[in-house]
């Protein structure tokens, strides 16, 4: 008799994802050794914001953790500042 473990391993799907390999999203800031986001950089923040104005996740930009947080206190600031619009519309 199978155990509870092996039922849910069994329906499991293993290899290579569907969408082909993966590759490794490096930060672009970590590459290029930036400390601080600017705000004041609007032409870097517009790569981070989709067309309807957006904040894009970490998963589509391939920014790290600490730098995604960054980018998105720049568009928040700067969208206060108005440098950037709230939405397009």
């Amino acid at each position: 008799m199978p155990q509870r473990g092996d039922q849910r391993q069994q329906g499991r799907k293993r290899g290579p994802s569907p969408g082909g390999p993966i590759r490794k999203r490096n930060c672009y800031f970590c590459r290029e050794k930036v400390d601080e986001v600017d705000y004041k950089n609007i032409n870097q923040l517009r790569r981070y914001v989709s067309e309807k104005g957006k904040i894009r996740s970490r998963r589509i930009t391939g920014a790290c953790r600490r730098h995604q947080r960054q980018v998105a206190a720049a568009v928040k600031r700067a969208r206060e500042m108005a440098l950037l619009p709230y939405s397009t519309g």
